[in-house]
Formats: C-alpha cells, structure tokens, sequence
C-alpha cells in the first residue's frame, strides 16, 4: 500500500502518541465523554501540567481538541486517526489471518499423521516407512 507523505506523518504522529500508557489511559477516558484536565489528571499520580503536556502530544497527533465553554475548557477525543490508524493495521490484520489460516492448515496435517501412526501403530522392527525410502540411498551404479 502506498501512502502520501502527509498520511504517513499522520500516523507516525499517531502511534507517537499512543505509545505512551498515559496518553492511551487519557484517550481511553475520553472515549467515555469530554473532560477538563482537572478530571483527567485525577486517576494519575502526576501533577496536571504533566497532563497538558501529554495533552499537547495528543493534540498534535489530532487526537484530542480543547474547546472553551465558559470558565470550562473541555478536552474532546477526535476519532479521525484512530480510524486512519486501524485502517492501515488492517492491512496487517489480513495478512496474520491468512498466516493462521496457513498454521491451522499445518497443524491440522500433522494431527492427522499423528492420528494415522496411533491407528496403524509404529513399523515394526526391520519394516521401512515411506519416509524410510524416500531417503535411502540409490542402489549401487545408479547415481
């Protein structure tokens, strides 16, 4: 997939943000509904100007708006690049399913090998496999 320099900006800028777990936490709580710094930095154990600078970060990434209301200014997560985000991972999504589909195709052969050889039972002593032969030498003069 080809993308502009302007959407691979987006989200790298995107990913940025939401490396950090305060960021992800701050995202996560205004998923439920706008909030003032003051409800954000309550469940954190930081002071609130740590919160506006994480904010900053999350604001830049477009991830998160401040808007005024009165004496309140209440921040407001933007879901753009969260969705430009999960498009581009969906990418990848259908690459690992196809990946798992191949893996369950594998495991699914060699259970029923394994169910063959517990029906049939070992080869006895002096008896050859297929495999056996596969890998015998080729008779003398024949090479």
């Amino acid at each position: 997939m080809v993308m502009s320099t302007a959407t691979a900006e987006r989200l790298d800028a995107t990913f940025a943000a939401l490396a950090d777990p305060t960021r992800r936490a701050i995202v996560a709580r205004l998923a439920a509904g706008d909030a003032t710094v003051t409800e954000l930095a309550a469940p954190f154990a930081i002071s609130q100007p740590a919160i506006s600078k994480h904010l900053k970060v999350l604001e830049r990434a477009g991830l998160v708006t401040r808007t005024r209301e009165a004496q309140r200014r209440p921040c407001r997560l933007e879901a753009g690049p969260l969705r430009d985000a999960t498009a581009w991972l969906a990418n990848y999504r259908d690459y690992w399913g196809e990946s798992y589909q191949q893996l369950d195709a594998l495991l699914a052969d060699l259970t029923a090998d394994a169910d063959a050889t517990a029906a049939t039972g070992p080869p006895a002593a002096g008896e050859s496999t297929p495999d056996d032969e596969a890998a015998a030498p080729p008779p003398d003069g024949w090479a």
